[in-house]
């Protein structure tokens, strides 16, 4: 097989399926919060199509699921691009997982 014509070597490295969702999350930053768009989400993480500092490596959200629950955790900037960056959440209770899942669960394929 022809290395370019395989996935990409994150998405070989991928547990959970993203999907699209056109979520507002809010960014808090020292005392303030700022509105960004998620492109994707997974139970992982998601793509927030911001551009923090360079700097910064973890950011704090909250992400209002649609009829559900406000997820609130701090993640993990795992990759940057043009675009965006691909957030990893760090711990979620039960709760905030099954909520998660719930809205998942109907955009999966």
């Amino acid at each position: 097989m022809n290395p370019s014509n395989g996935p990409r070597p994150n998405e070989r490295e991928r547990y959970h399926p993203r999907v699209e969702a056109r979520l507002q999350v809010k960014v808090l930053l020292s005392g303030r919060t700022v509105t960004a768009q998620a492109r994707d989400i997974s139970m992982n993480g998601l793509f927030l199509q911001a551009h923090p500092a360079d700097s910064q490596r973890a950011l704090t959200i909250a992400l209002p699921l649609p009829g559900d629950r406000e997820l609130v955790t701090m993640c993990t900037i795992r990759r940057r691009e043009v675009d965006g960056v691909a957030l990893e959440f760090g711990e979620l209770d039960w709760d905030d997982l099954i909520a998660l899942a719930r809205f998942l669960h109907p955009h999966l394929p």
